[in-house]
């Protein structure tokens, strides 16, 4: 007994053959080679055990079982329709999820808005926090983050830049207790730091690798909140480089803390990576991303 046909593609070959009456009107309509065509007719009626035409000087004449097979031919053509149709529709519908620490600037924003002007019909789900999501587990399709080590090789990655963290105070602060030009003056200082559970504590064990443990008055777990608290004045606190530039009442201590330095990562699953707008978004964000932090 004959395998049934595996390939879609004879089988619309097929339909156009009926349709048309012979490979040449076919060849024509799908575009492709008259010999294409009649090689494709012969490799199904090879593979079904069936003769599908007969063929003469007129062209090509549907046999009765290639009559028979015609209405289910349409049939699993319509269906094909609507499975492409339904999965563009669904592609459209579904937004792009992007995970990231914090809220974005005004400049990062305005890229988002420039990508949607361009794409209509795109749209951007945002999941803000420090919880490192799972991408392939679909938990987000693209994730910004600030890494040391390598992220997971199953994932596309493409680095945006260098972190940079230093130690910022305020002028309040400094007119009462001056500001350290180096860790080693330290001892006289007070600090603010920040932690939180789903972020690995480097900044906060610098801090006490340099000062002791009462000399960090405070310990928040939201950012906003302990540069609220630098700027009061109630300590000293480590502060990237790139939120420092964008508030002029934070005064630096002394230069960029090297062993502190982290990649700016943007992370896309590979699922997500497939979809022809991801992907499309990926290569238009990265360097308009990475622009602003040069």
């Amino acid at each position: 007994m004959k395998n049934a046909f595996r390939n879609w593609t004879d089988l619309r070959v097929f339909l156009a053959v009926v349709r048309e009456g012979s490979t040449l009107a076919a060849s024509r309509k799908l575009g492709v080679a008259q010999p294409t065509v009649a090689r494709r007719i012969e490799a199904l009626e090879n593979e079904i055990g069936l003769t599908l035409f007969d063929r003469d000087t007129r062209g090509f004449k549907p046999t009765k079982e290639a009559r028979s097979l015609y209405p289910l031919a349409e049939a699993v053509e319509e269906a094909i329709e609507n499975f492409t149709s339904k999965t563009h529709e669904l592609s459209k519908r579904r937004p792009i999820r992007i995970t990231a620490p914090g809220s974005f600037s005004d400049r990062v924003t305005d890229i988002f808005s420039e990508f949607i002007a361009l794409n209509p019909g795109v749209s951007f789900e945002f999941i803000s926090g420090f919880k490192v999501l799972d991408l392939s587990a679909g938990e987000a399709d693209i994730a910004l983050r600030v890494a040391k080590s390598e992220p997971d090789e199953t994932l596309v990655c493409r680095k945006i830049s260098t972190a940079k963290w230093a130690l910022f105070g305020s002028q309040g602060y400094a007119d009462r207790h001056g500001l350290p030009s180096s860790p080693e003056d330290f001892q006289v200082h007070k600090f603010v730091t920040f932690q939180h559970d789903d972020v690995p504590d480097y900044l906060h064990d610098w801090l006490l690798r340099h000062a002791s443990p009462d000399q960090i008055v405070l310990s928040v777990s939201e950012m906003g909140l302990m540069m609220a608290s630098i700027r009061a004045g109630q300590g000293l606190g480590l502060v990237n480089l790139r939120l420092a530039d964008s508030d002029r009442s934070l005064i630096r201590c002394f230069g960029d803390i090297e062993e502190l330095s982290r990649s700016n990562m943007m992370l896309i699953a590979p699922d997500a990576y497939r979809r022809p707008e991801v992907k499309a978004f990926t290569k238009f964000f990265a360097p308009r991303y990475a622009a602003i932090f040069k």
